[in-house]
């Protein structure tokens, strides 16, 4: 048992806002939540309570500041109109 053990943290896949919505979307639905209003809540208020721990979801939305958030609903939404 001399030899030295390699760690290596596994690493959050998750890195894209867009990505980061979908799958808090995603969690909010499966508990039950209206997802939209609950993202809406925690992008005006900053509260993190609006965004279900199940997958660990608030966690992962606080990966992005707010402002990310709001740029990349704004693009998407934006390029949706355009098309």
């Amino acid at each position: 048992m001399n030899e030295t053990v390699k760690f290596e943290a596994t690493k959050e896949t998750l890195t894209e806002p867009r990505e980061i919505l979908i799958s808090v979307f995603n969690s909010l639905e499966e508990k039950g939540y209206n997802p939209i209003n609950q993202i809406i809540g925690y992008i005006l208020s900053g509260d993190p309570t609006y965004i279900t721990s199940h997958n660990n979801a608030r966690t992962i939305i606080r990966k992005i500041e707010r402002d990310e958030l709001l740029e990349e609903i704004l693009r998407a939404y934006l390029k949706c109109t355009k098309d």
